[in-house]
């Protein structure tokens, strides 16, 4: 935590933590405003965490959420409210204290020179040059400008963003290429289950960003307020312009906790845990490790979702365990799934029914968690199935893992770039915008009918550094992405089914079926899982080492 002080009365920062409390009273900060929404990050504690620890620590605290680069006069207002109702000196925090330091010249623009804000913010490390121009063009950020230009921008990175920055330098090295994030940290995500079954440790998840970001390319430290793409233009928070020639989206998808009533107010408590955030993932595996009887839900939101196998790999590994233990036989294991079937590619279905037999779970089809009581234990779902009326039923539970409901981030969807479901629009074959021939999107954000994993974006990124390098060449698209999505679903401790598949669910195994059988668990599916893919997604997927991800070549109709 690094707090910087714009003036006596106010000080900013990015994200705190409810741990840096003491340290926050000891600076004689007196309040606390959180610009930041809940669940923006994986990493990223909820303000109801925030607020008891304030006030444990005799802090005020008041929640102002702001979308990212979305600040509004009603924003404003807020903010201006809340630092006359609270004592000071105040800290205003966000994901990088961006939008905070963007309130608050908005907020003194009107009682002070912009020249001192200017001044005043720079000072505490922050550039409120957008924000000077925002407020001299009469409310809106002027793009005929910008206050830089790359060859390729890319925004997002995650394991798309970096995959393909690294492959476009590997194609042609005097590109300049900026990626665009605001995380300080990278999360390889995929071994949240992992951390989640007792088997990795989540440190062995995480490195920080700038240690990841290829060499020759432009960090940009900011979050994206909006594209505008007719002028080719990017608004960062800070009303800051980055203009290209080439854009690529790939910002991966937001976590939608506040659509289930109640839990947020109880996610990392009254056993309510996730393998979808950083920090709950070890608590999956306490509460595994705690649980020796009761009822144990495990809950799956409608599609789309990041990864669909995550939800059920919760689920076996923890039966797994309580099946090691002996404690299975007191255990009611229920997968609470919003959808119609256990997995949507049969070929793979036997091989999982057999251990839903094993851990003896009960399959509920058509149930999607609406709210949660934590300290009444209580589930709510709605029913919704074929030909008959909804209907809602309440569950009690001693432990549940949920996966949230997601969908593409607001900046996405109201993006000119979106369709009408808020996907980004792209040929699903050559990743490229069907209306802007410059802009392309590869990861969770976009709408090709793909699955949405890692190894999906590990295929895509060349499939987008291919035809970026041929569109500055003068030439059409060359690569094709067939749609390959892998789902290693962990069905027991050293032991996986290999799901891998393409459009249409047809099976693309990448090994010959005497080495590993992916309708079958294998050990040899495990080893990969455990031991080979870490190492390839950090050494090889992240530095534009493209083993076993050649693209496939466009085919060109001949009329």
């Amino acid at each position: 935590m690094e707090l910087k002080k714009i003036t006596e009365k106010t000080t900013v920062s990015a994200q705190i933590m409810p741990a840096d409390m003491e340290a926050i009273k000891a600076a004689g900060i007196r309040a606390i405003i959180c610009n930041r929404p809940d669940g923006e990050g994986a990493d990223q504690p909820s303000f109801e965490e925030i607020a008891a620890a304030a006030k444990k620590a005799g802090i005020e605290a008041r929640y102002v959420p702001v979308q990212s680069g979305m600040v509004s006069d009603d924003d404003v207002d807020a903010f201006s409210a809340a630092l006359k109702d609270l004592p000071r000196p105040v800290l205003a925090y966000c994901r990088t204290g961006t939008r905070s330091a963007t309130l608050w010249s908005f907020h003194e623009s009107k009682k002070r020179p912009m020249p001192e804000i200017l001044a005043a913010t720079k000072a505490a490390g922050y550039d409120m040059n957008g924000v000077a121009r925002r407020i001299a063009n009469g409310g809106k950020t002027p793009t005929d400008t910008g206050d830089a230009h790359f060859d390729v921008v890319i925004v997002g990175a995650g394991a798309g963003g970096i995959s393909v920055a690294a492959s476009l330098k590997s194609r042609k090295s005097g590109l300049s290429i900026a990626v665009i994030d605001p995380a300080d940290i990278h999360y390889y995500q995929p071994g949240w289950t992992m951390v989640g079954g007792g088997i990795f440790q989540p440190e062995q998840t995480a490195k920080t960003m700038g240690s990841l970001i290829p060499r020759g390319v432009k960090w940009i430290k900011a979050a994206v307020a909006a594209f505008e793409p007719k002028n080719n233009a990017v608004i960062l928070d800070g009303c800051r312009v980055v203009k290209y020639d080439r854009l690529v989206v790939c910002p991966g998808l937001k976590l939608d906790w506040e659509a289930v009533e109640g839990l947020e107010d109880t996610l990392g408590r009254n056993g309510v845990t996730s393998n979808y955030r950083y920090d709950l993932a070890p608590y999956t595996w306490q509460l595994v490790q705690e649980l020796k009887e009761g009822r144990a839900l495990f809950t799956q939101p409608p599609m789309p979702i990041k990864c669909a196998g995550a939800p059920q790999k919760a689920m076996y590994l923890s039966g797994d365990a309580w099946f090691r233990n002996k404690a299975l036989k007191n255990i009611d294991i229920q997968f609470m799934n919003a959808g119609g079937v256990l997995f949507g590619v049969k070929d793979y279905v036997p091989a999982l029914m057999e251990y839903i037999k094993k851990y003896d779970a009960t399959l509920n089809y058509f149930h999607n968690l609406v709210s949660v009581d934590g300290s009444a234990k209580t589930a709510t779902f709605k029913v919704a199935k074929p030909d008959t009326d909804p209907e809602m039923v309440t569950v009690e539970f001693d432990m549940m893992h949920v996966c949230p409901p997601q969908t593409a981030p607001d900046f996405i969807r109201v993006s000119p770039l979106a369709d009408a479901a808020g996907w980004v629009d792209v040929d699903q074959a050559t990743l490229r915008h069907k209306t802007y021939d410059n802009i392309w999107s590869l990861g969770d954000v976009m709408n090709a009918p793909n699955a949405k994993t890692a190894a999906a974006a590990r295929k895509q990124a060349p499939t987008v550094a291919d035809n970026i390098v041929a569109d500055i060449r003068g030439r059409s698209p060359v690569s094709a992405y067939d749609g390959y999505g892998s789902c290693p679903l962990t069905v027991e401790r050293g032991k996986i089914v290999l799901a891998e598949f393409g459009y249409g669910v047809v099976l693309k195994p990448s090994f010959p079926s005497f080495l590993v059988d992916g309708t079958k668990p294998t050990r040899a599916a495990w080893f990969l899982k455990e031991k080979l893919l870490p190492p390839i997604y950090w050494q090889a997927m992240l530095k534009g080492k493209e083993w076993m991800a050649t693209p496939e070549k466009l085919k060109v109709s001949a009329d």
